[in-house]
Order: structure tokens, then C-alpha cells, then sequence
């Protein structure tokens, strides 16, 4: 069976959104200093890499990321090729694929090193998040750090997502997977009071 990793590796060679805490690893006592274990803390955003919105991270009031459906994260998806450049916002013209399934992947190809952070991604615009919802999306995954463009201060298509109740799944690693239908698993942490979480997304073939 072939199982597609598309999460990002935390490392402090990961890039992070411009002002988010990088990626530190700090080893309290390690099996080759003498220790009989080794132990390690991890210091990153909630958001860092690969990694799922709560809606409480862009709205008041909103579902902190315990609260949501783990079912919400984990089915049937399609992984769309999308025709755009860099920088621009995606409308629904520019879907190479169907909209058939409940979860959808936008494979954009424009932020192809997730070790260097990149302003010219492109993103999801609200428009398209109404059209995918009328086709009964409850998710969205983009390989991007956002469903909103960098420049955009009013996150709109985070606002639209919002609107819609649709769930983010933001980092995703999708150059070697060809387009199609799969089956999702990114399951988020059970961080109480969570705004966000690092899943590890795979996908699996649609049996």
C-alpha cells in the first residue's frame, strides 16, 4: 500500500510565519551524556508546518481545536491541480479536477521549499470557498502556509471559511502526489484551548 507523507518535518530548519516562534528542541538529559533516558522539550507555534486552524485562531467565539470532529479530518479527500501563479488568489475556474468529495487538497505548487519562507503563495479566494461549499466541502487543504494571501490584514478567506464552517488544513506537502481521490488522515492534538495543532497528514489509497 502506498502511503503518501504530506507533513512538513519540525526542525529548526523549518521557516515559520514571519514573527512566529521558531522551532527550538531543548534536551533536558540525553542517553549519551550519562543519562538513562533521553528527554527532550519542543518550543513552536501552534501553527508550524503542517498543521490544522481552530476557529478560534480567526474568530470570536469560535471552536477551540479539542472541540472539533475528529471525523472532520480523516475520509475520503481529492487532491486538485490548480492553474495559477504566484500570488494570486484561486477561483473556481482555475480547478483542474472535480469537486466530488467532502475534503479537498489545492495542489498549487507555489511555495515549493518549506525551509525558506516565501510572500508570493497563492490562496484560496472566498468566492471559491462558496463554490466548494455549495459541492459540500467541510474542508480545505492548501500547500501553503494560509488560505489567505500574506498581504491580506482582513483574512478573508479565513473569514469565508468561517461563514461556511469549513475546517483549514494549512502546510500541506503535495508535489509527489498525483491528483486524485484518497483517503485523508490528519489528525489534530487534543490541546485544550488549542487555536491551531501540528497534525501529521498521510494519505492512504481509496478503497
Amino acid at each position: 500500500m502506498t502511503i503518501f507523507d504530506i507533513s512538513s518535518p519540525i526542525s529548526p530548519e523549518l521557516a515559520v510565519w514571519p514573527g512566529d516562534a521558531p522551532v527550538r528542541r531543548e534536551v533536558h538529559a540525553e542517553i549519551a551524556r550519562g543519562s538513562i533516558v533521553t528527554v527532550s522539550s519542543y518550543h513552536a507555534s501552534l501553527h508550524v508546518g503542517t498543521h490544522a486552524d481552530a476557529p478560534s485562531h480567526y474568530g470570536r467565539n469560535g471552536l477551540t481545536i479539542e472541540q472539533l470532529p475528529l471525523g472532520r479530518f480523516m475520509g475520503r479527500c481529492r487532491v486538485v491541480d490548480v492553474a495559477c501563479g504566484a500570488g494570486v488568489r484561486i477561483v473556481p475556474p482555475m480547478l483542474r479536477g472535480p469537486v466530488d468529495t467532502e475534503r479537498v487538497l489545492l495542489k498549487t505548487g507555489t511555495y515549493p521549499d518549506h525551509r525558506v519562507f516565501s510572500r508570493d503563495f497563492a490562496a484560496p479566494s472566498p468566492e471559491l470557498i462558496d463554490h466548494l461549499a455549495d459541492r459540500g466541502v467541510t474542508l480545505i487543504g492548501v500547500d501553503t502556509p494560509s488560505v489567505d494571501l500574506f498581504t491580506d490584514k482582513q483574512l478573508v478567506t479565513h473569514a469565508a471559511c468561517l461563514r461556511r464552517g469549513m475546517l483549514i488544513l494549512e502546510g500541506l506537502r503535495l508535489a509527489e502526489v498525483p491528483a486524485g481521490v484518497y483517503r485523508l488522515v490528519a489528525l489534530p492534538l487534543k490541546i485544550v484551548g488549542g487555536d491551531g495543532s501540528p497534525v501529521r497528514a498521510v494519505l492512504l489509497p481509496d478503497a
